[in-house]
């Protein structure tokens, strides 16, 4: 009996699907499986008594959802996370450039100012938090002392994270310490990347280098910055532990973004239902802007 020798094409589709096979399925156990859980129990009476008595929720359709627009929780949170989202994005993109093209350049002891900047990066979230909340203690943080050092004693309160204007800024300049220097080290790679003969040419050519900035690194740089922006949109808008560590969502709400909300409805007021309805409406919500920003970035695209 003659064996069937299989081609070489089909053979590395073989070897590439055993490859990816592992993938794939812890993908769709550990993410694509418990995102339909929750988006199913979005829409039943699920409360933790349900998971201590073994007993399944009731279906309720959009009883969960109403309630939540209904009781003037939602609306706020989507505000509060939109505005930490946009002003933290920006900040972190505008500064992460501007330390990239610094380091860029032949500044004197750059090399060593990349493996240090990349400190508050490695640092856990939980842990910057901690920091931060010590920096900015009301009665002996540093941030305090640093200002009664300058004004001489003149302001004696100022107490970022307790006060409902600053709360949310307090949060914002963490979440910079923490992200900055990813997003300078990415865009410090696709910098390096631009051919430096096109900028030789653009000098030679008379261009400043405003000109060049515009006509020749942007341009080049334009995969990097959507790779560097989209990662950029879902971690903050995924962000938890700064908020829950530092402010837990005080005070009087001011910093309750989406996964604040979703944790108070489900482990604080105990309804596990509750709590998916605001998760799915934030991962929705996460999804829609990634999907608006990436198609106004793709359209804008130089062929």
């Amino acid at each position: 009996m003659q064996r069937k020798v299989l081609g070489r094409d089909h053979q590395d589709m073989l070897f590439s699907a055993a490859l990816i096979l592992p993938a794939l399925l812890i993908t769709f156990i550990f993410i694509l499986l418990p995102v339909i859980d929750s988006v199913f129990k979005s829409f039943l009476a699920y409360k933790v008594k349900n998971i201590i008595s073994g007993t399944p929720g009731t279906w309720n359709q959009f009883a969960n959802y109403i309630k939540l627009f209904n009781n003037d929780k939602l609306i706020p949170a989507v505000q509060v996370t939109f505005l930490f989202v946009v002003s933290t994005v920006l900040l972190q993109f505008i500064l992460g450039f501007a330390l990239a093209m610094l380091l860029n350049s032949n500044l004197a002891g750059s090399r060593i100012f990349r493996s240090v900047m990349m400190i508050p990066w490695v640092v856990p979230t939980v842990i910057s938090a901690l920091i931060w909340m010590w920096i900015f203690q009301p009665q002996y943080g540093l941030l305090k002392f640093l200002v009664a050092f300058f004004t001489g004693g003149h302001i004696t309160e100022f107490a970022i994270l307790n006060n409902p204007k600053t709360a949310l800024s307090g949060v914002i300049l963490a979440a910079l310490w923490k992200q900055i220097p990813l997003t300078t080290l990415l865009l410090l790679a696709g910098l390096q990347n631009i051919p430096q003969d096109l900028m030789e040419a653009a000098t030679v050519d008379g261009a400043s280098g405003v000109n060049k900035f515009f006509a020749i690194t942007l341009p080049h740089m334009r995969s990097v910055i959507r790779v560097v922006l989209t990662m950029a949109i879902i971690d903050n808008f995924k962000q938890f532990p700064l908020f829950w560590t530092m402010t837990g969502g005080g005070p009087q709400n001011s910093t309750t973004t989406l996964a604040i909300l979703s944790y108070r409805e489900a482990f604080v007021s105990n309804n596990l239902g509750s709590g998916a309805a605001v998760t799915t409406v934030w991962m929705v919500l996460m999804m829609l802007v990634v999907f608006i920003y990436q198609k106004l970035i793709g359209s804008s695209e130089v062929d």
